[in-house]
């Protein structure tokens, strides 16, 4: 397979040189999450979809969007920020996109980054998240941000924002924004799972575990690494997954449900998860699928894995409200004395606190 020479330490001296893989013609399937996948797939088959989206896109503020970064942001390019100009380039050329798309920097203290656009994505980073991550964690953010503009993620994003600020101006309307905000959470559940599968893309555009792991602790816990250690920062997600009863099963819907993003251990574990599959190394050894396949793919096949990995995660999660999926699902008796037992066997009430929901990053 063709590998990405990054290096000319000369010109480029602020880009780590090393060898990296190229994907040539690599379909956004090889990476997507099997929920990100299915409902992709589906849309993309869906009669009249490209229709509908691009009579859509005159009532959605894209020409706004697009003019607001290019006067108050700064567009990367060879002169300026050209070391993420080069990330970018080398970041397209991996993953085989043949239009790099324009990528601007923001001027936010708040680590984030974006893909968003109908007709062509156009990628934004925060000085905040630039300063917070050396070149290699920058990197896998940037791949991950290509991964977005290549599996088409941009277009529902722009949605997502479109929808969620049209639910705030209707507010006052409680039948027109339930219906908003019904269709705002599903599109929200369908973006946190696509976050994995652009996880999954900057892992495979960075080539480096490490440094993706280090870029996903440094949103969390700001640039402190030395204070902080991989091995516990995973060991909270178990924690997180495993730990408390019904009732915190329940908090952890509700935490979750405002977010855009996935928690950021529950990224990480992922991402480490999926490094260790044979999927994963399939791919490193040039056998994915290509996107020439893409319009032979079978919407019943995507969601029959989709499914399949549900029932996966349901069955092998530690999580007290999936056990109990389970022990529903094979028949298990004492349904009254195990929900007892779930919420804290009838120890009355707790503080549960106040759970504020964080601000998503990138």
């Amino acid at each position: 397979m063709p590998d990405v020479n990054d290096g000319n330490d000369d010109q480029r001296e602020h880009v780590p040189s090393r060898q990296r893989r190229r994907f040539e013609g690599i379909s956004s399937r090889a990476y997507e999450h099997p929920a990100d996948r299915s409902a992709l797939v589906a849309l993309r088959k869906l009669t009249g979809f490209d229709t509908v989206f691009k009579a859509l896109s005159g009532l959605l503020p894209e020409r706004s969007l697009r003019l607001l970064f290019l006067s108050d942001s700064v567009r990367v390019s060879d002169d300026q920020f050209a070391h993420l100009n080069d990330m970018l380039r080398d970041a397209c050329y991996i993953l085989d996109l043949e239009k790099v798309p324009p990528m601007y920097v923001n001027q936010d203290p708040q680590p984030n980054a974006m893909c968003i656009g109908l007709d062509e994505p156009i990628i934004v980073v925060t000085t905040g998240l630039v300063e917070l991550l050396d070149e290699e964690e920058m990197r896998a953010v940037v791949g991950h941000e290509v991964g977005h503009a290549l599996s088409g993620h941009s277009v529902y994003r722009t949605i997502l924002l479109f929808l969620t600020s049209l639910a705030l101006r209707v507010a006052w309307i409680p039948l027109g924004n339930l219906a908003i905000m019904t269709i705002v959470t599903a599109l929200r559940e369908w973006f946190r799972k696509s976050e994995l599968s652009a996880d999954r893309a900057g892992l495979l555009v960075g080539q480096d575990l490490n440094a993706s792991m280090r870029g996903l602790m440094k949103i969390a816990g700001g640039n402190h690494l030395h204070e902080m250690n991989v091995d516990a920062f995973l060991e909270q997600a178990e924690e997180y997954e495993a730990g408390g009863d019904l009732r915190d099963s329940v908090l952890k819907i509700l935490n979750v449900l405002p977010r855009t993003h996935p928690f950021t251990t529950v990224r990480a574990a992922e991402l480490k998860k999926w490094a260790a599959t044979r999927d994963y190394q399939r791919i490193m050894d040039g056998h994915y699928p290509r996107r020439t396949e893409d319009k032979d793919t079978s919407v019943t096949d995507s969601f029959r894995q989709s499914a399949s990995h549900y029932a996966d995660n349901v069955r092998n999660s530690k999580d007290p409200l999936m056990k109990l999926v389970t022990d529903i699902a094979g028949g298990a008796g004492d349904l009254g004395g195990k929900l007892r037992g779930k919420f804290g066997g009838g120890n009355g009430g707790a503080n549960t606190g106040n759970h504020g929901t964080p601000q998503d990053g990138e």
